[in-house]
């Protein structure tokens, strides 16, 4: 714990200088990245980005959408002139508030889940891969498989309407971490045991078996949990200060994905690949007790949304919420009143499908280019952890260094705009070469990642931030877990229709359907940003909302 004293101080002291000393102080970890002390600057980043918003400008307890009262003495934080040590310093000079302590657990625990899923996920590239237990000779098994990823994802979120209903939004989040954890533990014990005997089904070995809908698993499980992470931060800031923060809490992920991606080639060639994938598991529960000790603090105080459920049943007396009511209801009437009654839900819906289509285009390209180019399945997991790796780089280096002063700058409808375009000039390039490379392939992925994790993780979280309780859980499952994976799962059935009817593409004709559908998401990015609201109208519809409620408290 003392390591992590001296990060947070130093955090500490770095931002209470200025914002400018705390973005160089964070880029400057990211070389200790690759060292033992991982978890450490962890910490540290989540300490530099979070404490001076948390403990100068994060509102106060109740129920989201009550103001807190003013106060002509802010908390500031204190400087200790000439402390004794480190830790001193740290319990003297640096004052939480209890909002802030909440969102930094919370920050850590979504780290900690990213830190497993990277794990995760070119492990599973690599077994859906490997000669012995995946599909490499089988070039239709991967749409395959991920047109199967929108119904488990389905199947993920009706049974999160039900825990939600049942539990709140606490007991939803913990059940569905532990939930992935043990399924992923059991999936690596399984895939180690049949490798140890050799055990075989029908002639087939029984790892092909476990590697499929391992895959499958883990495209659908990370949104679900991550949607809910950003729920209960999105229920305490603001719209100005998540402007402002989202993307540097966003680039903690980074951070973790960095450290996970680069640990895969270290860790597969100790523990192998079901060892490593094991990580994961425990990285969810530690991900877990995290966002535990967020609610705990947060129901402590009386800022919880699981607090502000409660309040609405009771303030309704026995009437049943509109929560409960509609967790009865079947998903796609459910999904068409609330995308009615909030058009800009909508139309992110619609630009979701179209860039996740493109992702599964240029990710479909890149498993076949991988496959071929790297037959060794422990160098290939390592390639593709390392690949991940660095698109985590340059996003944490977006999310800290220019998102957030590029958002003073600009309106969010400016970037959803842009975003777009860029990615559409690299996949361009892409549909003119006759036999594009592994590195043109990706090239584009990473383009198109980067924006993903960097601006359009910010921009999507900022959408939800004015709506009200029902749009920020609910309808924020209905559109993260089963939106992101059904536009993954359309464009692979689509391709899947294609192919039966003309035959198998190479690559040049995917590239070509990716640059197709990187016009569409531009098109869908556009019309979505006609309905994003500017700061200043999203921060004036937060604070009519506000005084609205606080008059109805009285």
């Amino acid at each position: 714990m003392t390591s992590l004293a001296v990060a947070s101080a130093a955090a500490a002291a770095a931002l209470s200088s200025s914002s400018s000393s705390a973005t160089s102080s964070v880029l400057s970890t990211t070389a200790t990245l690759f060292g033992k002390h991982a978890t450490e600057v962890v910490a540290f980043s989540a300490a530099a980005t979070l404490v001076p918003p948390l403990v100068t400008s994060i509102r106060g307890g109740g129920a989201r959408g009550v103001a807190a009262p003013k106060s002509k003495s802010a908390p500031q934080v204190s400087k200790t002139s000439e402390p004794s040590s480190t830790s001193s310093s740290v319990s003297a000079g640096i004052h939480l508030t209890p909002q802030g302590k909440s969102v930094v657990w919370m920050a850590l625990g979504m780290a900690f889940h990213y830190l497993g899923y990277s794990l995760a996920r070119p492990i599973t590239v690599a077994l859906f891969t490997s000669k012995s237990t995946g599909y490499p000779n089988s070039p239709g098994a991967f749409p395959f498989a991920m047109a199967f990823v929108s119904p488990v994802s389905l199947l993920l979120l009706i049974s999160y309407g039900h825990v939600l209903e049942k539990y709140g939004p606490r007991g939803a989040l913990s059940r569905s971490t532990l939930g992935c954890a043990t399924a992923i533990f059991l999936a690596a014990l399984g895939i180690f045991l049949s490798e140890q005997s050799g055990a075989s089904l029908w002639g087939i070995p029984l790892t092909k078996f476990i590697s499929g809908p391992l895959f499958v698993f883990r495209e659908s499980y990370v949104q679900l949990l991550t949607s809910q992470y950003w729920s209960f931060m999105a229920s305490v800031l603001t719209p100005n200060q998540s402007a402002k923060w989202f993307a540097p809490i966003a680039g903690l992920t980074s951070i973790s994905s960095v450290v996970g991606g680069t640990a895969v080639s270290l860790l597969s060639g100790t523990l192998n690949l079901s060892g490593t994938l094991a990580c994961t598991a425990l990285a969810l529960v530690v991900s877990l007790i995290a966002t535990n000790a967020a609610y705990s603090i947060a129901e402590k105080n009386g800022f919880s949304p699981e607090r502000q459920q409660k309040k609405k049943s009771s303030h309704h007396h026995k009437k049943r919420s509109k929560i409960a009511d509609q967790v009865e209801e079947r998903l796609m009437v459910k999904a068409a009143k609330l995308f009615e009654r909030v058009p800009v839900l909508r139309a992110l819906f619609l630009e979701i499908l179209a860039s996740q289509g493109l992702a599964t285009l240029l990710n479909i390209c890149f498993v076949a280019s991988v496959g071929k180019t790297i037959p060794d399945d422990t160098v290939r997991a390592g390639w593709v952890g390392n690949f991940y790796a660095l698109i985590n780089v340059f996003s944490m280096t977006l999310q800290f260094a220019v998102l957030p002063l590029l958002m003073q700058l600009i309106e969010p409808k400016d970037l959803w705009r842009a975003t777009p375009l860029i990615s559409l000039g690299f996949t361009t390039f892409q549909a003119f070469q006759k036999n594009p490379s592994l590195y043109a392939i990706s090239a584009s992925l990473l383009v198109m990642k980067v924006s993903e994790y960097s601006a359009r993780r910010m921009l999507d979280e900022m959408v939800y931030v004015p709506l009200d309780f029902e749009s920020r859980f609910l309808g924020k499952e209905i559109i993260g877990v089963f939106g992101y994976r059904f536009g993954k799962s359309l464009i692979s059935l689509s391709l899947s229709g294609l192919t039966s009817l003309f035959g198998q593409f190479n690559l040049q004709s995917l590239s070509i359907l990716s640059d197709v559908t990187a016009i569409m998401w531009a098109k869908t990015a556009w019309d979505l940003s006609s309905l994003v609201p500017t700061r200043k109208e999203a921060q004036d519809s937060y604070d009519k909302a506000s005084i609205k409620n606080s008059k109805k408290k009285r």
